[in-house]
């Protein structure tokens, strides 16, 4: 039956309904503002009417309405698009860092300019074109110190450009681990609130715009997928592991790496295994730090140690103008003081290691005689050894050629005197050192008595890096001829002129001499020489000359930079689309609020008037009836 404060009852419902319409909007237009903020919207149904289906109910013309109630309060959400944002995002995160690291390493390299690294090497070679002019002018020497000091300032300069934007990265990469498990933890704290608010039979809607903001700025970092079909346990993936699985978190780690200069290695925090997200801006600093610097500090190390080893090649071989010879113009610092390149590599106190950047053979060759002989050489490479088979009818060159484009981590060259020159080149991975040759092995007679570089054929007469005394298998491997030991890491950061050629100026060598006569008075040869380096086929790394490196280097910077900028501007422009559809769809539109306003407004103010006529109703009856 239907009571006589029906009326009341029914426009206290209104009120409290409208009331709780204006208090969201009041709630949306205060976040309007408020990154990740999605608009609520109150949902209104009829409250349930006096009388149901049943045998028992009163006789009326129909069931009797109970007035309006605020059913629940919702967000304006597109889950699909959200996932879809969450996997773009990793992709702009990316490129966003390569984009602005990249400038940074193309404004070190600073080319074209009269103060970079090959304006500065050119110079040099003029003033050695100058020596071999003026052989007895003690101007043209001075001229070449000064000019070899400003390159090695130019060389340390970009070298330690490089290393700063390494060490940029490292600290990046230190930074956004202990924010990614920041943010994990913050998704699991709300995870666990979220459950206790739905338990309640409530809409925990700011606390899921808060989840899902983190779980967007996650993915910015690291490229994640999102599962949410179990309303319990919202999870988070990456790199097939959970990243957070309900109020569950498995963090990451930034543990040092020996191996790599002490660089971080990102592992997982409890197995110790790594974690190589594939997307997002981790994995772009890891990149970066371990793939494109690297690489580019190693490409300035192989130009810089064969740069100076082959000017010291010819000056040791030439005679200054007081006479003396077998000086090297540039300090070289061997990585091990070991004569054999000996080295203990696993710290053990017992030599294990050969430490061998540069093996010469003992005959002079004539690149384009045909080897009349049949062989497969097995060299050094990233991933084992490389094969190389050569044939009766190839030519010395020919085999060379082939050994350059194998891809292996060793080179070839002819030397001053037309010996075949093997050299280590920076190792791709960073398990292994830099310019060290790890493997020689030839099954025919090309590198043994041909070439004059090992004492035998086959695996028995192999060089092998991985023992002691490994200079053994090699021509000339008892008296130290015919090798160089690896040079100290990063030859870049600390190569120098020899001090004694500084403090002497007459020492710098201008004439080669003949028959191990001193060079005679105007003999300028040995300048001309080093002068001729600049053109020549040195084989810097897989370049065949030093221009050919500094033009490559120029190109392979600035096109990483081309890409890199076109790709984000690529990517921001798919973000821009997708939120701007996320923004029409959850975003705050004021005037939209205010419409809504107004109408909550009216409606309260209705209901009121409502009481209002009810109370009146009830007061005729209560105190006016029967007067």
């Amino acid at each position: 039956m239907q009571s006589t404060f029906t009326g009341i009852e029914m426009g206290k419902r209104s009120v409290v309904a409208h009331a709780q319409g204006l208090s969201t909007v009041g709630h949306n237009i205060t976040n309007a503002a408020t990154e990740g903020y999605s608009r609520q919207r109150v949902e209104m149904s009829p409250y349930e009417p006096i009388y149901v289906p049943g045998l028992n109910r009163e006789e009326t013309a129909g069931q009797m309405g109970q007035g309006v109630v605020a059913e629940r309060i919702s967000r304006a959400h597109d889950s699909i698009l959200e996932k879809r944002i969450v996997s773009q995002s990793s992709g702009k995160g990316y490129w966003d860092v390569r984009d602005s690291y990249i400038l940074m390493a193309e404004q070190v390299y600073n080319e074209p300019s009269e103060l970079s690294v090959r304006g500065l090497m050119d110079k040099f070679w003029e003033s050695w074109q100058d020596l071999s002019l003026h052989p007895e002018d003690n101007a043209s020497r001075l001229a070449i110190i000064e000019r070899g000091d400003s390159l090695m300032d130019g060389i340390h300069r970009r070298y330690e450009g490089l290393k700063d934007i390494r060490e940029m990265l490292e600290q990046d990469i230190q930074v956004t681990v202990d924010r990614v498990n920041n943010i994990t933890s913050d998704i699991a704290d709300l995870n666990r609130e979220i459950i206790k608010v739905k338990a309640m039979g409530d809409e925990p809607n700011d606390l899921l715009d808060r989840r899902d903001l983190l779980v967007r700025k996650l993915a910015d970092i690291i490229d994640i997928s999102v599962d949410d079909r179990d309303p319990d346990e919202f999870t988070v993936h990456s790199g097939g592991m959970h990243l957070v699985q309900g109020d569950v978190v498995t963090k990451i780690a930034a543990d040092p790496d020996p191996r790599n200069e002490g660089y971080s290695r990102v592992v997982w925090e409890a197995s110790g295994e790594d974690f190589r997200p594939k997307n997002g801006r981790l994995a772009a600093m890891v990149e970066l730090r371990d793939g494109d610097i690297r690489k580019e500090i190693q490409e300035l190390d192989t130009m810089t140690v064969n740069f100076v080893d082959m000017v010291n090649e010819v000056h040791r071989a030439g005679y200054g103008l007081n006479g003396k010879t077998g000086i090297d113009f540039f300090t070289e610092y061997p990585f091990v003081a070991n004569a054999n390149g000996n080295y203990d590599r696993n710290g053990d106190g017992a030599f294990d290691s050969t430490y061998i950047y540069r093996i010469n053979g003992s005959n002079s060759l004539n690149p384009q005689e045909q080897v009349g002989i049949s062989g497969t050489l097995r060299l050094s490479g990233s991933d084992g050894a490389v094969e190389i088979d050569y044939e009766p009818t190839d030519t010395v060159d020919d085999i060379v050629k082939r050994i350059n484009a194998s891809g292996s981590e060793v080179v070839a060259r002819f030397d001053r005197l037309g010996s075949l020159s093997l050299k280590g080149t920076p190792a791709a991975g960073t398990e292994n050192p830099d310019f060290v040759i790890r493997g020689i092995e030839d099954s025919g007679q090309f590198l043994v008595g041909y070439a004059g570089i090992l004492e035998a054929s086959g695996q028995e007469g192999a060089y092998s890096w991985d023992g002691a005394d490994g200079v053994l298998a090699l021509r000339g491997g008892e008296d130290g001829a015919g090798y160089a030991v690896a040079p100290l890491s990063h030859p870049s950061g600390w190569i120098e002129i020899n001090r004694q050629v500084k403090a002497e100026p007459a020492t710098i060598a201008a004439g080669l001499g003949e028959n191990g006569r001193p060079a005679q008075p105007g003999d300028g040869s040995a300048a001309l020489a080093i002068a001729a380096l600049r053109d020549r086929d040195v084989m810097v790394g897989s370049y065949r000359s030093f221009d050919e490196y500094f033009s490559s280097a120029v190109a392979r910077v600035g096109l990483k930079g081309e890409t890199a900028q076109r790709s984000l501007e690529t990517e921001e422009a798919i973000m821009k689309d997708l939120s701007d559809k996320r923004e029409s769809i959850a975003g705050v539109n004021l005037d939209e609020e205010l419409a809504n306003m107004i109408k909550f407004q009216h409606g309260y103010a209705a209901a009121s008037r409502f009481i209002t006529a009810v109370d009146e109703m009830l007061d005729v009856i209560i105190n006016r009836m029967g007067a």
